[in-house]
């Protein structure tokens, strides 16, 4: 599948009080996922295996590292748990980083929302403003996505410029 988002990842310095936020808004909760992301060698772009209780799926995406809201483009493979494709791109490609994270999950339409709590790392928000079957454009994405900052209080300075695993890299 194929789709584009428009995204921010933040620091989170007050994780409940985004989940408030966001079921007072009349937010999905999908549910708590532990998820180990393992990134590998690649020439262009981005590719990982998410390996979680509710989501699996290898993800290859091409994003510019700035910070504020930025497209990204997302090419995504339902996986199975416990596949052998793991053990497949590790010897084929090799491992860049492993990111160990607990995520809570919710939805507003078409805008996704992820409350981080990354091993080694500290709490995040993300918002993925996203647009599956090109229904929406990316103006109305970026709209979309600076809404949701304002409601839920992120600030230019909790903005991320960079990857979890390009921050695991650098530890």
């Amino acid at each position: 599948m194929h789709r584009l988002n428009i995204e921010i990842k933040a620091h989170c310095a007050d994780p409940e009080k985004a989940r408030a936020i966001l079921l007072e808004n009349k937010a999905r909760f999908i549910g708590e996922d532990h998820q180990i992301d393992t990134y590998f060698n690649v020439n262009t772009g981005r590719l990982k295996l998410r390996e979680g209780n509710i989501e699996n799926a290898l993800i290859h995406y091409n994003r510019i590292d700035q910070s504020g809201p930025k497209k990204s483009e997302v090419l995504l493979y339902q996986s199975q748990p416990n596949s052998s494709l793991k053990a497949l791109l590790t010897k084929a490609l090799g491992v860049l980083a492993v990111v160990d994270k607990r995520r809570a999950i919710f939805f507003i339409d078409n805008v996704k929302f992820h409350i981080d709590r990354v091993n080694k790392l500290g709490h995040f928000i993300e918002i993925e403003a996203i647009a599956e079957n090109g229904d929406t454009t990316e103006q109305e994405l970026l709209i979309q996505c600076e809404y949701y900052m304002q409601l839920l209080h992120i600030k230019e300075t909790d903005l991320l410029t960079h990857s979890y695993s390009d921050m695991i890299i650098k530890m």
